[in-house]
Protein backbone atom coordinates (compact mmCIF):
# COMPACT_ATOMS: atom_id res chain seq x y z
CA UNK A 1 0.00 0.00 0.00
CA UNK A 2 2.89 2.36 0.76
CA UNK A 3 4.19 1.68 -2.73
CA UNK A 4 0.78 2.63 -4.19
CA UNK A 5 0.66 5.89 -2.23
CA UNK A 6 4.22 6.71 -3.25
CA UNK A 7 3.33 6.05 -6.91
CA UNK A 8 0.31 8.35 -6.69
CA UNK A 9 2.30 11.14 -5.06
CA UNK A 10 5.01 10.86 -7.69
CA UNK A 11 2.40 11.01 -10.47
CA UNK A 12 0.76 14.14 -9.00
CA UNK A 13 3.97 15.89 -8.02
CA UNK A 14 4.76 18.82 -10.32
CA UNK A 15 8.54 18.95 -10.66
CA UNK A 16 10.63 22.02 -11.38
CA UNK A 17 12.33 21.55 -14.77
CA UNK A 18 14.57 24.63 -14.65
CA UNK A 19 14.82 28.03 -13.01
CA UNK A 20 14.98 31.37 -14.82
CA UNK A 21 17.69 33.43 -13.04
CA UNK A 22 15.76 36.71 -12.75
CA UNK A 23 13.87 38.34 -9.86
CA UNK A 24 15.49 35.95 -7.43
CA UNK A 25 14.77 32.90 -9.61
CA UNK A 26 11.52 31.87 -11.34
CA UNK A 27 10.80 28.15 -11.21
CA UNK A 28 9.42 26.67 -14.43
CA UNK A 29 7.37 23.56 -13.68
CA UNK A 30 6.88 20.47 -15.77
CA UNK A 31 3.27 21.38 -16.59
CA UNK A 32 4.46 24.67 -18.12
CA UNK A 33 7.12 22.96 -20.24
CA UNK A 34 4.64 20.36 -21.50
CA UNK A 35 2.19 23.16 -22.29
CA UNK A 36 4.90 24.81 -24.41
CA UNK A 37 5.39 21.49 -26.19
CA UNK A 38 1.64 21.25 -26.86
CA UNK A 39 1.64 24.83 -28.17
CA UNK A 40 4.49 23.89 -30.49
CA UNK A 41 2.61 20.81 -31.71
CA UNK A 42 -0.51 22.88 -32.43
CA UNK A 43 1.46 25.61 -34.24
CA UNK A 44 3.41 23.15 -36.40
CA UNK A 45 0.28 21.13 -37.18
CA UNK A 46 -1.55 24.35 -38.11
CA UNK A 47 1.21 25.48 -40.47
CA UNK A 48 1.33 22.07 -42.13
CA UNK A 49 -2.44 21.81 -42.50
CA UNK A 50 -2.94 25.29 -43.98
CA UNK A 51 0.03 25.09 -46.35
CA UNK A 52 -0.97 25.11 -49.99
CA UNK A 53 -4.70 25.73 -49.54
CA UNK A 54 -6.65 26.25 -52.78
CA UNK A 55 -10.00 27.74 -53.72
CA UNK A 56 -10.66 25.12 -56.40
CA UNK A 57 -9.51 21.57 -57.05
CA UNK A 58 -8.72 20.99 -53.40
CA UNK A 59 -6.91 17.87 -52.25
CA UNK A 60 -8.07 15.31 -49.69
CA UNK A 61 -6.13 16.97 -46.86
CA UNK A 62 -7.87 20.30 -47.41
CA UNK A 63 -11.25 18.63 -47.78
CA UNK A 64 -10.81 16.81 -44.46
CA UNK A 65 -9.63 20.01 -42.75
CA UNK A 66 -12.56 22.04 -44.07
CA UNK A 67 -15.01 19.32 -43.01
CA UNK A 68 -13.57 19.24 -39.49
CA UNK A 69 -13.62 23.03 -39.08
CA UNK A 70 -17.14 23.24 -40.53
CA UNK A 71 -18.33 20.57 -38.11
CA UNK A 72 -16.87 22.43 -35.12
CA UNK A 73 -18.33 25.75 -36.24
CA UNK A 74 -21.78 24.23 -36.75
CA UNK A 75 -21.55 22.50 -33.37
CA UNK A 76 -20.73 25.68 -31.46
CA UNK A 77 -23.06 27.82 -33.56
CA UNK A 78 -25.99 25.61 -32.58
CA UNK A 79 -25.23 26.38 -28.94
CA UNK A 80 -24.18 30.03 -29.19
CA UNK A 81 -26.23 31.29 -32.11
CA UNK A 82 -25.06 33.85 -34.66
CA UNK A 83 -24.11 36.39 -32.00
CA UNK A 84 -21.65 33.97 -30.42
CA UNK A 85 -19.69 33.23 -33.61
CA UNK A 86 -16.80 35.47 -32.53
CA UNK A 87 -16.07 33.20 -29.54
CA UNK A 88 -15.82 29.97 -31.54
CA UNK A 89 -12.05 30.24 -32.32
CA UNK A 90 -11.31 30.44 -28.59
CA UNK A 91 -13.52 27.43 -27.84
CA UNK A 92 -11.90 25.38 -30.62
CA UNK A 93 -8.43 26.30 -29.34
CA UNK A 94 -9.33 25.26 -25.78
CA UNK A 95 -10.90 21.94 -26.80
CA UNK A 96 -7.87 21.09 -28.95
CA UNK A 97 -5.44 22.04 -26.16
CA UNK A 98 -7.26 20.08 -23.44
CA UNK A 99 -7.73 17.10 -25.75
CA UNK A 100 -4.00 16.96 -26.55
CA UNK A 101 -3.06 17.67 -22.91
CA UNK A 102 -5.15 14.74 -21.70
CA UNK A 103 -3.74 12.37 -24.35
CA UNK A 104 -0.10 13.42 -24.25
CA UNK A 105 0.53 10.87 -21.51
CA UNK A 106 0.57 8.24 -24.28
CA UNK A 107 3.83 9.85 -25.48
CA UNK A 108 5.43 9.60 -22.06
CA UNK A 109 4.80 13.18 -20.94
CA UNK A 110 2.95 14.18 -17.79
CA UNK A 111 -0.39 15.77 -18.64
CA UNK A 112 -0.56 19.48 -17.68
CA UNK A 113 -4.17 18.99 -16.54
CA UNK A 114 -2.82 17.02 -13.61
CA UNK A 115 -1.73 20.39 -12.24
CA UNK A 116 -4.56 22.30 -10.57
CA UNK A 117 -2.87 25.57 -11.52
CA UNK A 118 -3.36 24.73 -15.22
CA UNK A 119 -7.04 23.84 -14.91
CA UNK A 120 -7.62 26.91 -12.74
CA UNK A 121 -5.95 29.14 -15.36
CA UNK A 122 -8.16 27.70 -18.10
CA UNK A 123 -11.23 28.23 -15.95
CA UNK A 124 -10.32 31.85 -15.12
CA UNK A 125 -9.69 32.63 -18.81
CA UNK A 126 -13.06 31.17 -19.76
CA UNK A 127 -14.98 33.04 -17.08
CA UNK A 128 -13.24 36.32 -17.95
CA UNK A 129 -14.34 35.75 -21.55
CA UNK A 130 -17.90 34.99 -20.41
CA UNK A 131 -18.16 38.19 -18.37
CA UNK A 132 -16.51 40.23 -21.15
CA UNK A 133 -19.10 38.84 -23.57
CA UNK A 134 -21.85 39.95 -21.20
CA UNK A 135 -20.39 43.45 -20.88
CA UNK A 136 -19.93 43.74 -24.65
CA UNK A 137 -23.54 42.69 -25.25
CA UNK A 138 -25.31 44.58 -22.46
CA UNK A 139 -22.92 47.36 -21.56
CA UNK A 140 -21.47 47.85 -18.10
CA UNK A 141 -24.76 49.14 -16.68
CA UNK A 142 -26.80 46.30 -18.15
CA UNK A 143 -24.20 43.75 -17.02
CA UNK A 144 -24.32 45.03 -13.44
CA UNK A 145 -28.13 45.11 -13.57
CA UNK A 146 -28.21 41.46 -14.68
CA UNK A 147 -26.92 40.39 -11.26
CA UNK A 148 -30.26 41.48 -9.76
CA UNK A 149 -32.35 39.55 -12.30
CA UNK A 150 -34.94 38.12 -12.28
CA UNK A 151 -35.51 39.53 -8.77
CA UNK A 152 -33.13 41.59 -6.56
CA UNK A 153 -33.14 38.95 -3.83
CA UNK A 154 -30.93 36.67 -5.99
CA UNK A 155 -28.15 39.31 -6.17
CA UNK A 156 -25.85 37.55 -3.62
CA UNK A 157 -26.27 34.23 -5.44
CA UNK A 158 -25.48 35.72 -8.83
CA UNK A 159 -22.40 37.46 -7.44
CA UNK A 160 -21.31 34.21 -5.81
CA UNK A 161 -21.51 32.53 -9.23
CA UNK A 162 -18.50 34.60 -10.32
CA UNK A 163 -16.46 32.45 -7.93
CA UNK A 164 -18.41 29.20 -8.22
CA UNK A 165 -18.24 28.92 -12.02
CA UNK A 166 -14.43 29.02 -12.44
CA UNK A 167 -14.03 26.87 -9.33
CA UNK A 168 -16.45 24.31 -10.77
CA UNK A 169 -14.73 24.27 -14.18
CA UNK A 170 -11.26 23.93 -12.66
CA UNK A 171 -12.12 21.24 -10.12
CA UNK A 172 -14.27 19.24 -12.54
CA UNK A 173 -11.44 18.92 -15.06
CA UNK A 174 -8.76 18.36 -12.41
CA UNK A 175 -10.96 15.94 -10.44
CA UNK A 176 -11.66 13.72 -13.43
CA UNK A 177 -7.98 13.60 -14.35
CA UNK A 178 -7.12 12.85 -10.72
CA UNK A 179 -9.74 10.08 -10.65
CA UNK A 180 -8.22 8.52 -13.76
CA UNK A 181 -4.76 8.62 -12.13
CA UNK A 182 -6.05 6.88 -9.00
CA UNK A 183 -7.87 4.18 -11.00
CA UNK A 184 -4.82 3.55 -13.21
CA UNK A 185 -2.56 3.31 -10.16
CA UNK A 186 -4.91 0.76 -8.58
CA UNK A 187 -5.10 -1.25 -11.79
CA UNK A 188 -1.31 -1.29 -12.16
CA UNK A 189 -1.00 -2.32 -8.51
CA UNK A 190 -3.44 -5.24 -8.86
CA UNK A 191 -2.62 -6.42 -12.42
CA UNK A 192 0.59 -4.73 -13.57
CA UNK A 193 1.21 -6.61 -16.84
CA UNK A 194 -1.78 -6.87 -19.20
CA UNK A 195 -4.80 -5.01 -17.82
CA UNK A 196 -3.36 -1.42 -17.64
CA UNK A 197 -2.94 -1.09 -21.43
CA UNK A 198 -6.64 -0.92 -22.46
CA UNK A 199 -7.44 1.15 -19.37
CA UNK A 200 -4.68 3.59 -20.29
CA UNK A 201 -6.11 4.02 -23.78
CA UNK A 202 -9.58 4.58 -22.31
CA UNK A 203 -8.54 7.25 -19.78
CA UNK A 204 -5.99 8.98 -22.02
CA UNK A 205 -8.05 9.02 -25.22
CA UNK A 206 -11.78 8.53 -24.66
CA UNK A 207 -12.08 10.09 -21.22
CA UNK A 208 -9.60 12.82 -22.16
CA UNK A 209 -11.70 13.87 -25.15
CA UNK A 210 -14.88 13.74 -23.07
CA UNK A 211 -13.39 16.06 -20.45
CA UNK A 212 -12.31 18.52 -23.16
CA UNK A 213 -15.86 18.45 -24.55
CA UNK A 214 -17.45 19.00 -21.13
CA UNK A 215 -15.21 21.99 -20.41
CA UNK A 216 -15.99 23.84 -23.65
CA UNK A 217 -19.65 22.79 -23.52
CA UNK A 218 -20.13 24.44 -20.13
CA UNK A 219 -18.16 27.49 -21.26
CA UNK A 220 -20.45 27.75 -24.30
CA UNK A 221 -23.53 27.59 -22.08
CA UNK A 222 -22.16 30.37 -19.88
CA UNK A 223 -21.41 32.54 -22.92
CA UNK A 224 -24.88 31.89 -24.32
CA UNK A 225 -26.44 32.94 -21.01
CA UNK A 226 -24.26 36.07 -20.90
CA UNK A 227 -25.20 37.30 -24.39
CA UNK A 228 -28.90 36.46 -24.31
Amino acid sequence: MDELVESLMEELNCNVVFTIPIFGGIDVYESVVVTWIIMGIIMVATLLLVHGLKVRHINNKQAALESAISFLYRFFEDMLGKEGMRYIPYLITVVVYIGIANMIGLLGFKSPTKDLNVTASLAVMSIVLVEAAGIQKKGVKGWLKSFAEPVPVVLPINVLELVIRPLSLALRLFGNVLGAIVVMALVKFVAPLIVPLPFSFYFDIFDGVIQAYVFVFLTSLYIKEAIE
